[in-house]
């Protein structure tokens, strides 16, 4: 009996049922004795104890399994990395030389790294296309052999392959996995699909420059982007999604609609808003600062640089220098421009004794500061050197932090709305490798974060070891008309910063105790949420955001006075308001004006001058008819009135 037991193992089924196995058995021949013959031939992997797994994975231990099929859970992104492996082959066949770096699935599509002589042309992605196409319907079969670090190394130092022997002598494991498909290897993890067959819907979206690894001291490589799905209607869909993507493209239609630019000569990763942005920007501020005094804060104005010694007090010098500028000596004492907000704050906390009944204490900010991003990581409004948080930060008692967390979760999701996001992903991120601080504070505040979500009914994920190194957040990722993500908001619970400034308050009990302290922003960064509101509306901002609410249009100069008369009672009234008197047609003021998106563009001829009156028309070409300033005036105060009653 002993040496059965031996040689096999117990697996259990989706429906709890145990089957006795023999151990070694591949998944797939196990699958096809419990599945119908049509159905076992569809499974493209296997979920062994919860974890995706090839079909091929022999079953060695006592286990749970499903068959896992195309359009489940964790199945795309396989897929696509399934389709990079097959688009190296495709590429070591086309061009003898090419070596190959890294590929692997992201969001939305893969990529892999090449090194070759030559830069691709967009007619040798066509040719890698009809390459990877061949391969698919070749079928070849995709195997997975664990081999030492050592076989590994002499595999591909035979086979020339440069990147990989770099990977690998990085590698501390004794044994590595490799995948093949006819001629092709490569280094992998996995899993992978059965076979090259399950390619139906791919398709080749770009090329860029990469440095290896990143870094900007390595060599440049060519990059090719790709998408995948399992079928060509999905794939459809997807490339008419990033159509409209590039329609958006808050780059192109910053420059369109003159709103911002970023220069060479004044730096890469710096923005320069142009008028048009900066109303808009104040428009956010005011309201962000209104809503602000509304519910409590104070608001605050502090420098941009500080002594040297303030970020080694912090913490930050420790764990963030590779993001932070270069000191500079000020009177032969070390300064820094400021990564951060929050030590500015603490000072101000620690410029006088506190009481417990002073707490808590709401303090906000529109912070610039400056942090080190890599030339080639810079992308428009969403990825900069110099940015301004929206910054916040409460001190509060232990009695008091989860009342304030629910405060601060209720004022994130009410200005979200008001902006015109609805929708959201909320993550929980726990502690990471490298953190400050007692494992006792950072379960307390991670405990007071989830509590929080549920006592508010928000679904949540756990996002394993993504805390900042001082304490465990709240981020919620907005989603767009596009259905993109775009990480916002985020709240983070601190117990160190205060030990570390030896921040205090006196008790009830006339001791001195340290005050909790809460960092959040609820836009993250002006520049990055102005980019996301840009592609979100494509540039036709609501009429409360809008640069230009309503422009006069002339029909002729005998209107003159009449336009001027109007846009000055609509500025009175507090509607950003033009007149455009040029002596043009009014087909073509009008054609401007909503290559402009203004929301309203107001038409005075002889007979609105007449009688007093504009004839509102819309940017999406409704007519409204002839109506009085004051009434008109009501119209948009009304129409504004209606994003902030949520």
């Amino acid at each position: 009996m002993a040496k059965i037991e031996s040689e096999t193992v117990t697996v259990t089924l989706p429906d709890k049922s145990k089957e006795q196995v023999v151990k070694g058995t591949p998944a797939s021949e196990f699958l096809a004795g419990t599945l119908s013959k049509n159905k076992a031939g569809k499974a493209i992997l296997v979920s062994i104890d919860q974890e995706l797994k090839d079909v091929s994975t022999p079953l060695i231990r006592d286990c749970t399994i499903s068959a896992v099929f195309p359009g489940d859970d964790g199945t795309l992104e396989v897929l696509r990395h399934t389709t990079a492996h097959v688009m190296a082959q495709a590429a070591k066949e086309l061009f003898p030389g090419v070596q190959i770096a890294i590929g692997p699935a992201i969001e939305n599509g893969f990529f892999y790294d090449f090194d070759y002589e030559r830069p691709f042309t967009p007619e040798d992605l066509e040719k890698i296309a009809v390459g990877m196409q061949e391969i698919a319907k070749r079928s070849l079969q995709i195997a997975r052999e664990d081999i030492s670090l050592d076989t590994a190394k002499k595999r591909f130092e035979k086979l020339g392959e440069t990147y990989k022997l770099k990977i690998l002598n990085e590698l501390e494991e004794e044994h590595v996995s490799i995948y093949s498909q006819g001629e092709f290897t490569d280094l992998c993890k996995g899993p992978h699909l059965p076979h090259t067959g399950h390619l139906k819907a791919f398709k080749l979206t770009g090329l860029a420059g990469a440095y290896w690894k990143g870094d900007e001291t390595q060599p440049m490589l060519q990059r090719i982007y790709g998408t995948a799905f399992f079928d060509k209607k999905a794939l459809r869909q997807h490339m008419n999604r990033l159509e409209e993507a590039r329609k958006r493209d808050h780059r192109r239609l910053g420059k369109d609609l003159d709103l911002f630019s970023i220069q060479e000569e004044t730096g890469p990763g710096l923005i320069l808003w142009h008028p048009k942005g900066s109303i808009i920007r104040k428009v956010i501020e005011d309201f962000w600062r209104d809503e602000h005094l509304r519910r409590g804060y104070d608001i605050l104005f502090t420098p941009h640089i500080a002594r040297r010694d303030l970020w080694k007090t912090s913490g930050h010098l420790d764990f963030y220098a590779e993001n932070m500028y270069c000191p500079m000596d000020i009177d032969q004492v070390s300064y820094q421009i400021r990564p951060m907000n929050c030590p500015f704050h603490i000072a101000i906390y620690n410029s006088q004794r506190r009481s417990y009944r002073e707490l808590p204490m709401r303090w906000c900010e529109l912070g610039t500061v400056y942090r080190y991003e890599r030339t080639g990581t810079l992308h428009g409004l969403m990825r900069v050197r110099g940015f301004t948080q929206d910054d916040g930060h409460v001190f509060c008692r232990p009695d008091q932090l989860d009342e304030e967390i629910h405060e601060i979760l209720d004022l994130t999701l009410y200005v979200l709305r008001v902006f015109g996001f609805d929708r959201y992903d909320i993550y929980l991120s726990t502690r990471p490798d490298k953190y400050v601080g007692s494992e006792k504070n950072w379960d307390r505040a991670t405990n007071a974060l989830g509590q929080a979500l549920e006592a508010k009914g928000l679904s949540y994920e756990i996002d394993p070891g993504e805390g900042v190194f001082y304490g465990p957040k709240i981020d919620i990722k907005i989603k767009d008309c596009l259905d993109r993500s775009w990480q916002c908001s985020t709240i983070q619970v601190d117990f160190n910063l205060p030990e570390r400034f030896d921040m205090r308050y006196t008790g009830k009990d006339s001791l001195h105790h340290a005050p909790i302290m809460i960092h959040r922003a609820l836009l993250g960064s002006l520049e990055r949420f102005f980019g996301v509101l840009i592609e979100h509306y494509a540039g036709a901002f609501p009429i409360w955001l809008a640069p230009v609410q309503a422009m006069v249009l002339t029909v002729t100069d005998r209107q003159d006075d009449w336009a001027e008369s109007a846009t000055r009672s609509l500025r009175d009234a507090g509607i950003r308001a033009k007149a455009d008197m040029r002596n043009e047609k009014l087909g073509k003021k009008i054609r401007e004006a909503q290559i402009e998106k203004v929301p309203y563009m107001l038409v005075v001829g002889d007979q609105e001058k007449a009688g007093m009156t504009v004839s509102p028309r819309t940017r999406k070409g409704q007519n409204l008819g002839a109506m009085s300033i004051h009434d008109f005036i009501a119209l948009v105060e009304e129409e504004c009135g209606q994003a902030f009653n949520h």
